[in-house]
């Protein structure tokens, strides 16, 4: 009887962890060697006895977004105790960085994409092919639409309420109200932008091999303009240089001599997150290579058929025209993001602000990853008095090195510009900083210790918009819902400066792992953790190995790497499809 109360009360246990099973079956031993078998179809709850929803519920969790930090977050994620709710325009995750390989034919638009129900039903998700347009922080609740053409009417838009609101939306392509720009210009921030500019280019060279036309208008039609010398620009400019020089002179051989690549730089130089010894070799490779570089040159205004560049250093304004232009000049916050910020009281930052655990500023339950938003570390300055009281356990008013021992590893990891500077400034710690100021021996008052201190806040940077930090930021959080419970009990992040005990969780850390950007020519630039610079064919091979590791699917890496093998056996396919 014992064995056999045993076997009941551990399936209840496993039926409640599972509450999705709509049957139950008991097998069951009888005097004589028989068994004993019964299905139910009634809900596994009626049969367990009514424990009370409030017990059973689930926390809603909506994800918005599919992208680098919505996709990292949901793959991680790990935790039974959510019901997770997927909402997004596109019902795929895109390796971005591939973007530029797409708009030439290097690269398939379909091998870098992912089904996204491929991971929702695996992991039994709820996904909605619908765009979110309006946050409603205070009453927990978002407004959505299909993007969807469709006939029926009431189905177009849903109201969807959550517990805990995930914002991955990602970003769009910063015009800076440029006139003509949204009209004329293309851009390449989606998979169906690398496609339209593919067929663009394409259109292009068909036109100028038409008959009766003057080599001026040949010239106008494969001019080609980039403007933006970021890492996209740049690498779709390397892209389309290739596609020029390998298959353009098979292809269309006629009309050859007429193109040109022009690539427009509001600074000094391009590539400017890079290492100096990276943007001058790809410079002096763009030149080589002729394409026409022009840095300090911003773009004015943009019409059907001209451009106009205004020069920094002289004030000349240029015009020029052209047969297509691309636009990547940075990113900006969609409209969805601008009406919640304005709601928050954040509408005069760029892009949402959170805290060091993601959490929105001025919100609950409300996280924000990836290229919507950005970390907004507090300065050492604005704790410092805190801090100070912290380390001065017995009030004496002053520290010696041996009393800021306990607050070392908490101040490190509250405020990340302290490490930087420290490795700036090539210290070990926080304590030769304090050396450095007034000795190993010297007692350091508030005033003293806040000197000591006041120049670390100048080393605060905004983290970069890239696919590397969305992707870390959605793997932070997930392991923080995976670990929600225990932490609870025992928290383990630093100490909280300004009031008892410690906060739950660890605040995000950002950990660059290098950095590519791919020139052309099979020739590729990279910069990698220790300050190691490497650039040339070997490196281009560096990039083929770790972007095809960082595919999301061994589907995706397969379907890449053999469409790198047909562009080096039977060249780029220029069919207008």
């Amino acid at each position: 009887m014992s064995r056999a109360y045993t076997f009941f009360e551990r399936a209840s246990r496993a039926f409640r962890a599972y509450p999705t099973l709509s049957k139950l079956l008991v097998v069951s031993t009888v005097s004589g060697g028989g068994i004993v078998a019964f299905s139910d179809a009634r809900p596994i709850q009626r049969l367990l006895g009514d424990h009370g929803e409030g017990e059973c519920k689930k926390k809603k969790v909506v994800v918005l977004g599919t992208g680098w930090a919505g996709y990292s977050f949901l793959t991680y994620l790990n935790n039974p105790s959510y019901e997770v709710h997927v909402v997004s325009p596109r019902n795929y995750f895109l390796f971005t960085p591939l973007l530029p390989s797409v708009t030439n034919g290097t690269v398939e638009a379909r091998s870098i994409v992912e089904p996204i129900r491929k991971l929702t039903s695996k992991k039994s998700f709820q996904y909605e092919e619908a765009e979110c347009y309006k946050i409603d922080a205070k009453n927990k609740k978002i407004y959505c639409r299909s993007k969807q053409e469709t006939t029926l009417k009431g189905t177009e838009e849903f109201i969807m309420d959550y517990d805990i609101l995930v914002v991955s939306v990602g970003a769009q392509s910063n015009t800076f109200n440029t006139p003509g720009v949204e009209e004329n210009a293309m851009f390449l921030k989606e998979v169906e932008h690398a496609q339209n500019i593919r067929k663009a280019v394409i259109d292009c060279f068909e036109r100028a091999s038409l008959p009766n036309l003057s080599d001026e208008e040949r010239k106008r039609i494969l001019h080609f303009v980039v403007v933006g010398g970021g890492p996209t620009g740049v690498e779709f400019s390397a892209e389309l240089h290739d596609f020029l020089v390998e298959d353009v002179a098979k292809i269309y051989p006629q009309v050859q001599e007429f193109t040109r690549i022009t690539l427009l730089e509001a600074s000094d130089h391009i590539l400017n997150m890079f290492d100096k010894r990276i943007t001058n070799f790809a410079e002096e490779k763009f030149q080589r290579d002729g394409i026409d570089l022009k840095t300090g040159s911003m773009v004015i205004k943009l019409t059907a058929d001209e451009i106009s560049t205004k020069e920094k250093g002289t004030g000349k304004i240029v015009h020029e025209p052209y047969g297509m232009v691309v636009w990547s000049t940075g990113i900006g916050s969609r409209p969805v993001i601008k009406d919640f910020m304005q709601q928050i009281g954040q509408g005069h930052r760029r892009v949402l602000a959170t805290d060091e655990w993601l959490r929105v500023e001025g919100t609950e339950d409300v996280y924000a990853l990836g290229d919507c938003a950005t970390i907004n570390q507090r300065r050492v300055v604005e704790d410092i008095a805190a801090i100070f009281s912290k380390a001065d356990k017995v009030n004496k008013g002053t520290l010696n090195i041996k009393d800021f021992q306990g607050a070392v590893k908490d101040i490190c990891q509250r405020y990340p510009q302290v490490e930087i500077y420290l490795k700036k400034r090539k210290m070990k710690n926080i304590q030769d900083l304090l050396k450095s100021y007034e000795g190993e021996d010297q007692e350091v008052n508030i005033e003293k210790f806040t000197k000591a201190l006041s120049e670390v806040d100048s080393q605060m940077k905004n983290l970069p918009a890239t696919a590397q930090v969305a992707n870390q930021q959605g793997h932070y959080l997930a392991k923080c819902f995976n670990r929600m419970e225990e932490c609870e009990k025992n928290p383990e992040g630093p100490l909280r400066f300004r009031g008892e005990g410690r906060h739950r969780f660890q605040p995000f850390r950002y950990r660059h792992l290098g950095s590519f950007a791919p020139l052309g020519g099979e020739q590729t630039a990279a910069e990698l953790p220790g300050d190691w610079v490497s650039i040339g064919h070997s490196t281009q091979w560096l990039w083929y190995s770790v972007y095809a590791s960082k595919l999301v699917s061994w589907r995706t890496r397969m379907l890449v790497v053999s469409d790198w093998g047909r562009r080096f056996i039977f060249g780029r396919d220029s069919s207008r499809i």
